[in-house]
């Protein structure tokens, strides 16, 4: 039996939710790894503090570590507001709280991530914290998607390994997490209709998207003018 829960009420966790979420995403770990290492990622290679420039100036390993921490970053708060309101729905509705507040908190981590009060809203570019926030928000959904995802994973890896454009194999791979939690969710909700929270929980998948593809915009101009950066991977995995 679900317990409603009334916005009038709880909306003082909404801000709360977004605040903590968004400083979550300002802990940058690649910034951190590599001043461990002696030196500032956002002052080598391409200057982004992210996954691939990480595995270009440090090896695939260190690039591994890096997509690893930021994957948590987006997932682990997913799983916590997954767990805090799976028992709850709207006042009123069908709609199961923990369908939208996951997604949320997600988005505010990514933000975080992009746009870091921290480093001066200069930030990575998300993917690696929105492929998190995806994968821990189906695996919600049963414990079977955990399996399915990481296969997902390893079919972007197998793009981004066949083409070498890595900015674009991750962008699918978002998008292509976001249509198969969309579809579920339009499954789920089919029969109830469009409502506020719907629209809203559909808002806030498709504003991930947005954004991660919005900070990869100079990575697409250069892909359209056939200028971008291969990503070879056995040449990463050879850097030490």
């Amino acid at each position: 039996m679900k317990t409603e829960f009334f916005l009038s009420q709880n909306w003082w966790q909404i801000p709360l939710l977004a605040v903590v979420c968004y400083l979550i995403g300002c802990f940058n770990f690649a910034l951190l790894i590599s001043r461990r290492k002696k030196r500032d990622i956002t002052k080598i290679g391409s200057g982004n503090p992210g996954t691939m420039n990480m595995s270009r100036e440090f090896g695939l390993k260190i690039g591994l570590l890096t997509f690893f921490c930021d994957a948590l970053k987006g997932g682990v708060p997913c799983i916590i507001s997954y767990f805090i309101y799976r028992n709850y729905v709207f006042a009123g509705t069908m709609i199961v709280v923990s369908d939208v507040s996951r997604y949320f908190c997600g988005l505010f981590v990514v933000i975080g991530h992009i746009f870091p009060i921290t480093m001066r809203f200069k930030g990575g570019k998300g993917i690696a914290s929105t492929l998190g926030l995806f994968w821990a928000g189906l695996s919600c959904e049963s414990a079977w998607w955990i399996l399915v995802g990481f296969a997902f994973l390893l079919s972007v890896v197998a793009f981004i390994f066949c083409t070498e454009w890595g900015s674009l194999g991750s962008l699918l791979g978002v998008t292509g997490f976001s249509i198969i939690q969309m579809v579920v969710f339009l499954l789920r909700y089919a029969v109830f209709g469009l409502n506020a929270y719907t629209v809203c929980l559909y808002l806030i998948i498709f504003t991930i998207n947005v954004f991660t593809w919005l900070a990869h915009y100079k990575n697409l101009s250069r892909l359209f003018s056939g200028e971008e950066h291969r990503t070879s991977i056995k040449k990463l995995a050879k850097k030490k």
